[in-house]
């Protein structure tokens, strides 16, 4: 039987399965087959194969491979809690971006209970059940086989007709899923119970609450000692804490969700924009700044009324209904009728530091990586088709000095069209997914496709960025747009005199400002690099008669455009030093009575390394240390070489 394998041709013997054609690959590691496409669709492994078919077998470090990995874990972890908490009732249990949950009624445990669960969970991988799928003939049998259970029955009930219904067993253990699971359980080889939450019923607060448990699980013991390691680091790296520690920004009941930035975030966040301006004045963008409140019948006419009204703030004056923006995209589309464009304009780089405001849950709510309202670097670039491939890689360009300016590294992502719900013809689709990954092939960037997971108006690239400890974060996107220029009847004349629908690129590369925000405070631990720094500088006088001489050296390097801080407090030097360092202060200055002699100061990095120097030559080596943006201090490691 003849069937291709990731690409290549291969003989199978007839009726083999595809967990039968990994072992004879040798596809046999913990991490390696862990699931199947066969056709393009998510399989199990015992799936019989057909003549023609096309297998690609995916590994554990494939999100669609650990999705199954953790799918499959997440029913281990019910079979435990089942098995210790019979009366429990199980409801649902996804995988998640890491790991997985399953959320129970009738449950009510504590810290104390998660290491019982997890030994159960352990117990159980050791026997090791084959996952057994079976398929139900109509939602009257799946009715009858989880009827008992009123969670499982919701969810049943709001099946259509017709669709297939499945459950998955494991031992003893049959819950309701779609799966597709893993083949047996021995390629599980560590698990971790991580932490016991309260949720709600389909996540609505007015229905049942329900106990939930997040777990992770590996194909390694080392993955996980790694997992929990970074874990532990992320805690010492949390921006809710170290932004508090640094007064950088706070929360406050008065406006959940919605964050005060104080003097020295302001610091950081001027910064971020002055940089995001310069790039983007040298690459030909105009900015506008648009209305935060606009009437009813704009976001009518953009779709938002209908589709997202619900995450919408709504006002009401002199009898008319306005809304608060929750994107910045209608107001750029007004901007672009007020004017007449021809072919000659294009491509057309319009920017904006929109504010926005969108309604999340408070469940959902997250430091400034989720809140109500955020400040997006948005940019709507107008253009001809022909004109795609080089605006990306314009686009590109930016990106690359945006990032690397912070030392992130990032992987890209191509999403197509959506099989279901798209608009536009099927030449459009055509012509502008194909600029797009021409325009990646040309960058020489490695991406990935994501077929199926573009917007419904149009293809889309994504930037995952990689923080120093290798977590990802989707912030930079892409985003081909035909339906709002339809929407609002956009035009531009073409140099035969005729006039033409423009393609639109939405394009933002922060992201949320707050949200890039919060990043770059655990990216760096709360430790900026000086260009960014909110206290690059802090003189420290021995006494108060040494403060005069501080306020001359202060004047020195502020001329080099960097901010200093004298410390005039009645602490002791030591003292001093330690809230300098806890501060995360770029470099501590002692000024005593040798540095009021001479014009030689004592120089103490964040780090401990301690030089001596003569000012004007410190003044020169910061203000070039702020004019490349450098990572690291040049007086980084250095020995205690002052004679103090």
């Amino acid at each position: 039987m003849h069937i291709t394998v990731q690409k290549a041709p291969f003989d199978a013997k007839e009726g083999a399965t595809a967990v039968e054609v990994a072992r004879e690959m040798g596809l046999t590691g913990p991490e390696q087959a862990v699931g199947v496409l066969i056709n393009g669709e998510a399989k199990d492994l015992a799936t019989p194969l057909n003549a023609g078919d096309d297998l690609e077998f995916l590994h554990f470090d494939d999100p669609r491979g650990s999705y199954i990995f953790w799918h499959t874990s997440a029913h281990v972890l019910a079979q435990a809690v089942m098995r210790l908490w019979p009366s429990a009732r199980p409801t649902i249990g996804p995988p998640i971006k890491e790991g997985f949950y399953y959320d129970f009624a009738g449950l009510e445990i504590g810290e104390e209970d998660m290491g019982k669960i997890e030994k159960e969970c352990k117990k159980i991988l050791k026997e090791n059940f084959k996952t057994e799928r079976t398929v139900l003939k109509s939602k009257a049998d799946a009715l009858q086989a989880f009827g008992d259970n009123p969670f499982k029955k919701e969810l049943i009930e709001a099946f259509d007709e017709g669709s297939e219904v499945s459950a998955y067993t494991q031992g003893e253990f049959c819950d309701l899923c779609r799966g597709p699971h893993l083949y047996n359980l021995s390629k599980i080889k560590a698990f971790k119970i991580l932490k016991t939450s309260g949720a709600y019923w389909r996540g609505d607060a007015k229905r049942e609450q329900l106990t939930r448990i997040y777990g992770i699980s590996f194909p390694s013991k080392e993955e996980l000692t790694a997992y929990l390691h970074r874990l532990e680091e992320a805690k010492k790296r949390d921006h809710r804490i170290l932004g508090s520690k640094l007064d950088l920004f706070a929360f406050k009941p008065e406006a959940p969700g919605i964050p005060f930035i104080y003097p020295h975030g302001m610091i950081i966040w001027e910064k971020l924009l002055a940089f995001w301006r310069e790039l983007h004045k040298a690459a030909g963008y105009i900015e506008i700044k648009t209305p935060s409140m606009m009437t009813r019948a704009l976001w009518e006419l953009s779709g938002h009324w209908e589709h997202y009204q619900e995450h919408m703030y709504i006002t009401e004056a002199e009898e008319h209904l306005f809304a608060i923006k929750p994107m910045n995209c209608p107001g750029c589309m007004l901007y672009y009728k007020a004017h007449h464009y021809s072919y000659r304009d294009f491509p057309l780089r319009v920017s904006e530091i929109g504010h926005v405001h969108r309604h999340e849950f408070s469940g959902a709510l997250s430091g400034l990586f989720r809140v109500r309202s955020f400040h997006q670097d948005d940019a709507h670039v107008f253009m001809t088709h022909e004109q795609i491939k080089e605006e990306i890689l314009n686009i590109f360009s930016i990106t690359n000095q945006l990032y690397g300016a912070f030392g992130l590294s990032y992987r890209v992502e191509l999403s197509t069209r959506p099989d279901e719900g798209s608009i536009g013809t099927d030449e459009d689709w055509e012509k502008t997914t194909q600029s797009l990954s021409e325009a990646l092939d040309a960058s020489g960037l490695s991406y990935k496709i994501n077929p199926g997971d573009g917007a419904f108006y149009g293809p889309k690239i994504d930037f995952h960025i990689l923080d120093a400890l290798g977590r990802s974060w989707q912030c930079g996107t892409i985003q081909l747009d035909m339906s709002l220029p339809e929407r609002f009847d956009l035009e531009y004349t073409t140099s035969s005199g005729e006039k033409r629908r423009p393609i639109m690129i939405h394009r933002a590369l922060f992201g949320s400002i707050e949200r890039f925000f919060g990043i770059l405070i655990e990216h760096y631990a709360g430790k900026f690099p000086l260009w960014l720094s909110p206290r690059p500088v802090r003189l420290l006088p021995v006494t108060d008669r040494h403060i005069e001489r501080c306020k001359e050296i202060a004047k020195a390097i502020e001329s080099a455009g960097i901010e200093v801080e004298i410390d005039t407090s009645a602490e002791t030097m030591g003292k001093k030093v330690r809230l300098a360092q806890m501060a995360q202060v770029n470099y501590m200055l002692t000024i005593g009575d040798k540095e009021c002699e001479g014009d030689e100061i004592a120089i103490r990095t964040r780090c401990g390394a301690i030089s001596s120097e003569k000012l004007e030559r410190f003044v020169a080596t910061i203000a070039d240390e702020k004019r490349t943006r450098a990572e690291q201090s040049p007086y980084a490691g250095l020995a205690d070489s002052a004679s103090r």
